[in-house]
């Protein structure tokens, strides 16, 4: 069987777009990064986040997730920023939130997409510059996200 020239060209152009459509896999330490690039390298503390995400999930297509900040939401002491990350979906980062002091409160409510048992992190920016975390691992039975 001898290649002919047009199917030389299509197997050359289709080969990038094969390349393009594989994920890649988020991992702890690429969390970490999207955490430090997040932060900025500052220190982050724990508490004035509640996450609130099921322990065990049977399917990992649709997972609701509700996030809260303890900020009292005025001009001059609210949440500019909520960052959430994971460790095994194609992407460390899940969704950001920029809530304005108008809102009142610091609370979204989601729902994601989970690829496998990993532990997922809620990072909050303050007006006054200081971080705050909740973190908890997620037990996903049946993954999404993951291509087989």
């Amino acid at each position: 069987m001898t290649l002919t020239r047009r199917a030389a060209i299509a197997i050359g152009l289709g080969a990038p777009l094969v390349l393009l459509t594989r994920p890649a896999l988020a991992s702890p330490e690429t969390m970490n990064a999207a955490i430090a690039e997040f932060t900025d390298g500052r220190s982050v503390q724990e508490g004035r986040i509640t996450l609130d995400i099921p322990v065990l999930v049977e399917n990992g297509n649709s997972v609701p997730m509700t996030v809260e900040v303890d900020s009292p939401m005025t001009p001059e002491d609210h949440v500019t920023e909520i960052a959430v990350f994971n460790e095994r979906n194609p992407l460390p980062d899940v969704v950001r939130f920029r809530p304005s002091p108008a809102l009142g409160l610091a609370r979204f409510q989601t729902r994601i997409r989970l690829g496998d048992t990993q532990k997922i992190t809620a990072i909050a920016r303050l007006s006054d510059g200081t971080l705050w975390s909740a973190a908890m691992t997620v037990i996903v039975t049946a993954p999404a996200c993951i291509e087989s």
